[in-house]
């Protein structure tokens, strides 16, 4: 985890400036900063509209009382691209754009979606990246022998009152 951390907060940006400093040899600074200011405010444009079909998508699936899945992780990604619009570097700009083509988006989403299937069947453990199917038990799923009648619940009750006899007996105790 800590190499892919790395590359993206350090290798990223260190990539992203050398790539602005050839296109900036070879155009021009201001050219490059014009390009940069420009290719944000395209993609800002595309992301609205492919975010707005996105959302409308997923309100006819639940108006269909289906469940907008695929849907709503287009709408994650499109978020993503926007971000690395707006993020200046041409590098970002390119995956940005790939983001945006709607074929490469959903294999993309399905990809991300089937990642993210919870699998309760073998168990499942939550992972930085999803869920993840293993042996173990999880806290999400019912143990054997847990229940109502295995013997580990307990009944008990609750009132402020008792609470508040508690701490007054606790200042007395600490007065004394």
């Amino acid at each position: 985890m800590f190499p892919v951390l790395f590359l993206l907060f350090v290798g990223m940006p260190l990539l992203e400036i050398l790539v602005l400093i050839q296109v900036g040899s070879v155009i021009g600074g201001l050219n490059t900063i014009l390009l940069l200011v420009v290719t944000a405010v395209i993609g800002a444009a595309l992301v609205r509209g492919q975010g707005m079909q996105a959302y409308q998508k997923a309100q006819q699936r639940m108006a269909m009382g289906e469940m907008p899945g695929i849907q709503l992780a287009e709408g994650i990604l499109i978020f993503v691209a926007g971000l690395m619009f707006v993020t200046p570097g041409l590098i970002t700009d390119v995956f940005a754009v790939l983001l945006l083509i709607p074929p490469v988006r959903q294999v993309l989403a399905k990809k991300m979606m089937a990642r993210m299937q919870v699998q309760m069947s073998g168990g499942a453990s939550f992972t930085s990246f999803g869920f993840r199917s293993s042996g173990q038990s999880s806290p999400f799923q019912q143990r054997p022998g847990a229940g109502p009648d295995s013997g580990r619940t307990f009944d008990g009750e609750y009132s402020e009152k008792e609470e508040e006899r508690r701490r007054l007996e606790r200042e007395n105790s600490d007065r004394n």
